[in-house]
């Protein structure tokens, strides 16, 4: 269990697939942007039964608000981006949704709005980087920060975030969490919270002290960007040592919450771009799935798509493309990470406590790497090989009698081992059965 008792039960269960809206339905980059009579934001409910039969249960979307630009720039968050359509395509996706059993995740970028923002008052003055005398976003002159120590920014922010969950949204992505003060949310997520106790706010952290910001801030979670990070490069550089310390890390998270966990999002290079070797998108994929948190799939991850960010003007465009009709069959592009995903995602959907599971190293090498996740008396073994040599596991040696292989490269599931081999770049998942 964690150490936080706030989180609502059913996040325990949720798997994200993340969307960015403007993107995905075409209205943003584009030469003439769709008006609201195009209702474009209906386009992603022809991929909701694509999200159930993927394994997923929770649609986080990224900006849907009026705004200049990328969504980012908010101009008023009241108003659906007429690019998206209206109140009533996000009332139809709303309960398309849930319908299906799938919940919702909104994006509420607080922290800054764009330069014609209604209300200038609420806007900070002076500072580093200014812009006609307001502070920016981290340089950025389109993107005019928020006061956060005014009382009307802070009833503002309370009242926008209670508006969109009475209309059924279930929870908050709160941008650039980390340029916002934790005593702002500290004053703003109680009451939010006191009206809708069962929803779910994860503020966008990258670095510093999770566990802090968390118990300053009243956040429920935050974005797990250091195990992302330890993820790829740690497969890339052949240096499980350094995954090894960031699963460590992320157990001291889970003391106190579930972390957002993901390998991918609108904001960074494709994870099939990312890595070196194809081959090794498995064994991040496996690690995703099976260490706690709260795992989401960036829309395209599961078929593989490519895509690099680059710091430039429209550098993020390549990972936020548009996106047609759901593929079909079985020789739609992508079709084995497909599975792949739906197979791993059954797997943590029939062991719920990953949520909340640890793990600890059994073996470790720079290139090979055996570990258990546990919670409680339920565990699994997990072990990845990134080497050119085979790995060998001992389930004696790590303090288990055998195991059943229920995943795995090169190796059929079901099979009762109490040693087995692991073939050069394969991995595998096993149910041990552990010594009296």
């Amino acid at each position: 269990m964690t150490g936080s008792s706030r989180e609502p039960a059913w996040v325990h269960h949720v798997i994200w697939w993340h969307a960015y809206p403007l993107g995905f339905v075409g209205a943003y980059p584009t030469e003439t942007p769709p008006g609201p009579d195009e209702h474009r934001l209906r386009r992603i409910v022809d991929w909701l039964d694509h999200v159930i039969e993927l394994g997923a249960s929770g649609l986080a979307l990224g900006p849907i608000f009026a705004s200049r630009t990328h969504g980012y720039d908010t101009t008023d968050h009241y108003r659906i981006d007429p690019r998206l359509g209206d109140d009533g395509d996000f009332d139809h996706l709303v309960a398309e949704a849930h319908g299906r059993g799938i919940r919702v995740l909104l994006d509420g970028v607080f922290n800054h709005v764009a330069t014609d923002f209604a209300n200038t008052a609420w806007l900070r003055k002076r500072g580093n980087g200014s812009q006609d005398g307001f502070d920016t976003f981290e340089g950025h002159g389109e993107l005019i920060a928020l006061d956060h120590d005014n009382p009307e920014v802070v009833d503002y922010t309370v009242d926008v975030m209670t508006h969109w969950l009475a209309r059924g949204a279930d929870g908050w992505r709160l941008d650039a969490a980390y340029a916002v003060p934790d005593r702002f949310w500290a004053q703003v997520l109680p009451r939010v919270r006191s009206a809708f106790p069962d929803a779910w706010f994860v503020g966008e952290v990258i670095h510093g002290d999770y566990s802090a910001r968390v118990r300053d801030s009243d956040f429920d979670s935050v974005t797990q960007y250091e195990l992302w990070k330890a993820i790829w490069s740690g497969i890339n550089d052949q240096n499980f040592h350094e995954l090894d310390w960031a699963l460590l890390r992320h157990n001291e998270f889970l003391d106190t919450f579930a972390p957002m966990t993901f390998l991918g999002n609108h904001d960074v290079t494709r994870i099939a771009s990312r890595l070196d070797d194809i081959r090794h998108l498995e064994h991040a994929l496996v690690i995703l799935l099976t260490a706690g948190g709260a795992p989401s799939i960036y829309a395209g991850d599961e078929y593989a798509y490519r895509g690099v960010k680059e710091e430039r003007f429209g550098g993020d465009d390549a990972v936020r493309p548009e996106f047609g009709s759901p593929p079909e069959g079985v020789e739609q592009l992508g079709h084995d990470e497909f599975r792949l995903h739906q197979y791993l995602i059954g797997l943590r959907r029939r062991h719920p406590w990953l949520h909340t599971a640890r793990t600890s190293p059994l073996q470790l090498t720079n290139s090979q790497y055996v570990y258990q996740t546990r919670n409680g008396a339920d565990v699994l073994v997990v072990a990845l090989n990134i080497d050119d040599a085979p790995l060998s596991v001992s389930l004696a040696e790590v303090g288990f009698d055998e195991g059943m292989i229920v995943a795995g490269s090169g190796a059929p599931p079901q099979d009762v081992v109490s040693r087995t081999e692991v073939e050069p770049h394969g991995w595998l998942i096993i149910a041990p059965t552990a010594r009296p």
